[in-house]
């Protein structure tokens, strides 16, 4: 996995997930460049993730849950699918990692639990 990069619009992860994994041998890893055309990239926005696989695929599903707090009282409307194998999943999870880490550096903790999170509003 190369490193995530610095780019002029923030922290970009510029890693080529295609790539082999580096520890596998005795070299030094150096930091690489990668091209990436972003122009017919269509975005999309997800509160919601379902995740499963087969032996040989992840499969990441996304939507968007109009009630994000409690049990939703209508089905969640699933928009995009990822399908990857485990090897670029394993990779994603590492640059999600430090990329994770690096944001908690800079602006705190994220915390997960929603009922922390609404516990610790100011009233």
């Amino acid at each position: 996995m190369e490193n995530p990069s610095i780019s002029d619009h923030g922290i970009e992860q510029a890693a080529d997930l295609s790539s082999e994994d580096p520890s596998s041998t005795a070299r030094p890893i150096t930091p690489q460049r990668v091209q990436v055309d972003d122009s017919e990239t269509a975005a999309g926005y997800a509160n919601f993730c379902r995740i499963s696989g087969t032996p040989e695929e992840l499969l990441m599903d996304f939507g968007l849950n109009p009630q994000p707090v409690g049990t939703p009282q209508q089905p969640i409307v699933v928009s995009q699918r990822i399908v990857t194998n485990w090897y670029t999943a394993k990779r994603l999870l590492s640059v999600l990692q430090i990329t994770v880490a690096r944001h908690e550096a800079t602006f705190g903790i994220l915390e997960t639990d929603i009922q922390r999170r609404i516990n610790r509003l100011p009233t």
